[in-house]
């Protein structure tokens, strides 16, 4: 299970493992702790994370917006749960 999270320093979204404390954004280079971090979604697996963090940051690009509201973070984790669903 891993985390999507952003960084607290630029905004950037990342992954870690659900189990790790520390991550160092690949951007910035600010150690995020995890604890401390805004999850946006449990994805099953990295190469999900993966996917979702590139989606995520080319949706905020496309919108223009600065974050997610508590709406799309509900829709990205039902949406997420549908396509797990569906994959099986």
């Amino acid at each position: 299970m891993y985390l999507v999270i952003r960084c607290p320093g630029c905004w950037t979204f990342n992954y870690v493992d659900r189990y790790q404390r520390w991550r160092l954004c690949p951007m910035c280079g600010e150690a995020i702790n995890v604890e401390r971090a805004p999850v946006y979604l449990e994805a099953d697996d990295f190469l999900d994370a993966e996917r979702v963090v590139a989606q995520l940051e080319s949706y905020l690009h496309q919108t223009g917006k600065t974050d997610l509201t508590e709406q799309d973070i509900q829709q990205l984790r039902a949406q997420y749960a549908e396509w797990v669903k569906n994959r099986v």
